[in-house]
């Protein structure tokens, strides 16, 4: 009898260490169902993770180019800034063009991309001001663990022109602590050459909620590669929580200009600890990328000012050929709960980038 019951004791000891090692039994490491519904009739796809709403594929007409908006923590916080979408009390009303997430450039042949809004007067928006346009969905596919989207876009010049054809891949992946976005852009010159002339307006970037921005200390201006003004106002800092480290060690304020293979913006939305961490490729041009990251939100990797980021001292106008294309690789990483370490962001990193 005795023999039996330390057997059964033993087979139920090793049933729970399999059954835990397989992460079943811990909400945190669960993978979770990704499903895509689709609105046309409101120009979107949400994502939905196990029935909640982590982001929206959005293409509205009041906005100049396809957006992830708005994108939620695991813990259900949402990250992104609201303005010029839909307001919350206390966010700044700054760069209306700068909204969830996005990736497009400011000079490309000369058309601005970037910082294309309704903002912008008709009469300079309609000569020098560029439309990223939707186009088309050719693959959903949810699953367990990761979803899967395919956009198909058009980056169009004011004459009515395409200089860019776009098509990109979302690997939405997500488990109980983790929402990770892998976005595989490629863009190929179909109006002949394309020239990508140095500026500091781009590229990939994400504009986020005002608790994880850098307490502000003064009121600042910003001047865009044309020299227009825009002034950030100084504001309470109640709540406002976030800070950057890049790979490179360098954090705060002064990771802005600086390259790192990784950029972490870390903070508390309430007393959810967040982290937001955008990855580069090495088969991404310019790796490791430099960072256009700002205090008040702005949130962006960009290969190409390098003028700007070095002072004058270097630069890069690339040109893709008529016909060719570039491909550009990002991993978003939205974390919940404690804030991830270095090793474990070079982890992520090391994946991304054996992956594609």
């Amino acid at each position: 009898m005795k023999q039996l019951l330390i057997l059964i004791v033993s087979s139920t000891l090793v049933f729970l260490f399999c059954f835990n090692r397989s992460g079943m039994t811990d909400p945190k490491n669960r993978n979770l169902t990704v499903k895509f519904i689709k609105r046309e009739a409101e120009q979107r796809v949400d994502v939905m993770i196990d029935g909640k709403k982590f982001t929206s594929y959005w293409w509205p007409d009041s906005v100049m180019k396809p957006i992830l908006y708005p994108m939620f923590s695991p813990g259900g916080a949402e990250i992104t800034r609201g303005f010029p979408i839909k307001s919350r009390p206390g966010e700044r009303t700054d760069h209306p063009h700068q909204v969830g997430m996005w990736l497009n450039y400011g000079d490309v042949n000369g058309i601005d991309f970037w910082g294309n809004s309704y903002a912008i007067p008709d009469e300079i928006r309609k000569v020098r001001e560029g439309r990223i346009k939707h186009l088309g969905i050719s693959q959903l596919s949810s699953g367990t663990g990761e979803g899967t989207m395919v956009t198909a876009e058009s980056w169009i010049g004011p004459s009515g022109k395409e200089l860019l054809a776009e098509n990109t891949t979302y690997h939405f992946i997500a488990n109980g602590s983790m929402r990770i976005i892998d976005r595989l852009t490629t863009l190929t010159a179909t109006g002949g050459a394309v020239t990508m002339k140095d500026t500091k307006e781009g590229m990939f970037g994400i504009r986020v909620a005002r608790q994880l921005e850098l307490p502000s200390k003064e009121e600042l201006t910003l001047t865009d590669a044309r020299g227009n003004p825009t002034t950030v106002s100084k504001m309470t800092n109640e709540g406002v929580t976030g800070n950057y480290k890049g790979s490179n060690g360098i954090t705060g304020e002064n990771v802005w200009s600086t390259r790192a293979r990784w950029m972490d913006l870390y903070g508390s939305i309430g007393d959810e600890k967040i982290s937001l961490v955008i990855c580069d490729h090495p088969k991404n041009l310019g790796y490791p990328t430099y960072w256009h990251a700002r205090g008040y939100g702005l949130f962006a990797a960009n290969p190409f000012g390098v003028k700007d980021f070095t002072g004058g001292k270097d630069s890069l106008n690339y040109t893709i050929p008529a016909g060719k294309s570039l491909t550009f690789r990002y991993r978003v990483i939205i974390s919940s709960g404690a804030y991830l370490t270095d090793a474990q962001m070079n982890t992520y990193a090391d994946d991304f980038a054996k992956k594609y």
